[in-house]
This record gives structure tokens, sequence and C-alpha cells, in this order.
């Protein structure tokens, strides 16, 4: 019997509202969603990247939940699986936060994390 497959990311009320608000005032034509992935930078190795995204690359997942669109970048994939997207603004600080249980390390800034080495 088939089997759905569990979203690789998932969103909380917050992150959607952030995503709707940031794809209307986006001002660009054609924006979809946005992208979530990941880039060496950083003291702890990774951090996330959130952009536009006007179009399905190849390869990537698709994450459609509470009515917006997430395109989830190939190489993410493995360092992000079964993190929840969330959207904190206070007096410091406003934008995405990443949820995720794959991380091992973060450093004191909070801008880069690392997840361990696979053992094999």
């Amino acid at each position: 019997m088939f089997q759905p497959t569990k979203a690789p990311i998932t969103l909380t009320e917050a992150a959607a509202a952030r995503v709707r608000e940031l794809v209307a005032k986006s001002g660009e034509e054609g924006v979809l969603g946005l992208r979530v992935g990941v880039k060496n930078t950083g003291c702890s190795g990774l951090s996330y990247i959130v952009e536009y995204a006007k179009e399905r690359k190849k390869f990537e997942d698709v994450v459609e939940d509470k009515g917006v669109t997430l395109f989830i970048d190939p190489t993410a994939v493995m360092f992000i699986l079964g993190a929840e997207m969330d959207y904190k603004e206070d007096k410091m600080f406003s934008g995405f936060v990443f949820n995720n249980p794959n991380e091992t390390g973060r450093c004191g800034c909070g801008e880069s994390f690392s997840v361990a080495a696979a053992k094999g």
C-alpha cells in the first residue's frame, strides 16, 4: 500500500502568516513561495537561507502547508529533515527560526549550526 511521505519541514501558523505576507509584498512578478536551503558559513558550519522562489528547481521537494509553498533545496534536505520553521518577532529580533532536531551545536550568536557526521 502507498504511504505518503512526510514533509521534510513543517511550518507554524506564525511562519505561514509571514511567508504569505512576504510573497504578497515581494513586488516581484511570478513569486510562488520561498526557498529554504543551507550554506556553509559561520562559526558552527551551516546557516539557513530563505529566499524568494519563482520556479521549482530540479530535485527540489515542495511543501504546501497552511496556504503557502516552500521549495526545499535538495542539498539541504539531510540537514533540515524533521525541522519546524517558525517566525519570531520581539524588540531585539524578527525572523524565521528553525527548530531542528538534527542540530548538534549552534554558535553563540545564533547565526550558524552544526549537525553530527553520519556514522557508517
